[in-house]
């Protein structure tokens, strides 16, 4: 078996799918070659040196990486050409993309790759079970975007974080609010409270409850019976009544007026990012607060963010980054890459080396999207 790492190329990308760690470990189970494009980890300080040493060949362009290759890996979806850059003319019917394909939005992306043949898994669909916690690509970036959030936020307040007494006086702590409390949600709470901040957090799943108040910071909820029941089985939150939002709403409103920092990091799998932080909530905020929204990629928390820039509205900066784990791309990589490692190491024949795709895997039956010129995984077949 033969994996391609190539260069990522779209805008904003600094990460690598796999480092000199993993293709030494990718080695050990078997893996006859690695082929990584040159200077496929230049931009997340990982060297060609470091990969050759590891027992990577160097090639010259994606093109050779990926002709050659059984297996590709990749950060990001391949792109068209259309985007710019004609990523799925590298592919080839029979091989096999393990990437992040936003499978559930992107249905012309998957049907392109089943009419070529490629057998393509879509790892942000890995199941939250325990036994694929080391595959969990998005707790692993979510949790380095959670923490990077609260820097970059920091960065643009014109103030300090915590509370600090001087011969000149006292300086008064901030206060940071932080919308939705899944993995980033978390470590921006631990990372914002590391900060000396006051920091309150709300979410519509009951259960963060007390994970907010063991990290020490306040929750803040409607906790009607609604709420109570406001968690699927996966963990994910579940899309809200109107009447449940209207109170919510009303009850944030008021908050955040007295905030310093609001981080919205709420999502929905395969849906639009539901809005927050309203522009009436905005005017009411204090000159120089500032909201960095997590979630503009998927259309914002905020209708106000804009995705890539940081705007300033009604005296509030409003920040939109493009790609918080691409902001820390060493150690984002480095997790990635062992996700990825994680994934496919139960697949790799311990006699053969080779690939071997049990559909019978709750693991495999989640993340596979197209095979044998198929589109196979439920949730897009049927549609």
């Amino acid at each position: 078996m033969k994996i391609a790492i190539l260069k990522e190329r779209r805008p904003h990308e600094t990460r690598v799918a796999a480092t000199p760690e993993t293709v030494k470990k990718l080695k050990g189970l078997g893996v006859a070659e690695i082929m990584v494009e040159a200077g496929a980890g230049t931009a997340a300080a990982y060297t060609d040196e470091a990969y050759a040493e590891a027992g990577a060949t160097i090639v010259p362009d994606a093109a050779a990486a990926a002709s050659a290759a059984d297996v590709i890996f990749k950060i990001q979806r391949p792109m068209s050409a259309a985007e710019g850059t004609d990523e799925m003319a590298l592919l080839r019917s029979g091989q096999v993309l393990m990437a992040p394909l936003s499978a559930l939005t992107n249905r012309d992306l998957v049907q392109a790759l089943a009419a070529g043949g490629v057998t393509s898994f879509a790892l942000e669909l890995i199941p939250r079970i325990t036994r694929a916690q080391s595959m969990d690509i998005l707790s692993s970036q979510a949790n380095l975007a959670g923490y990077k959030s609260v820097l970059l936020a920091a960065n643009h307040f014109g103030r300090i974080l915590p509370q600090m007494m001087t011969p000149g006086g006292t300086l008064a702590p901030s206060r940071s609010f932080i919308m939705g409390v899944g993995v980033a949600g978390l470590q921006a709470i631990a990372t914002a409270r590391r900060l000396g901040s006051i920091v309150t957090a709300t979410d519509v799943r009951p259960a963060t409850k007390e994970q907010v108040q063991s990290l020490g910071a306040k929750f803040i909820a409607v906790e009607d019976e609604e709420f109570k029941a406001a968690e699927t089985a996966g963990g994910y939150a579940k899309e809200m009544s109107a009447e449940y939002r209207a109170k919510q709403a009303a009850l944030v409103a008021e908050h955040i007026k007295s905030q310093d920092i609001v981080i919205t990091t709420a999502l929905i799998p395969g849906r639009k990012a539901p809005v927050l932080v309203s522009e009436d909530m905005v005017r009411t905020m204090k000159p120089g607060s500032v909201i960095v929204d997590m979630a503009v990629e998927q259309g914002g928390n905020c209708p106000l963010s804009e995705f890539g820039k940081t705007v300033e509205k009604f005296g509030v900066k409003i920040v939109g980054p493009a790609n918080l784990p691409g902001e820390l791309p060493t150690d984002a990589s480095s997790l990635f890459a062992r996700n990825l490692l994680n994934f496919i190491t139960p697949m790799i024949d311990k006699d053969t080396k080779a690939l071997k795709i049990d559909t019978a895997d709750e693991v495999v039956k989640g993340t596979l999207v197209t095979r044998d010129g198929q589109v196979v995984h439920p949730s897009l077949a049927q549609a």
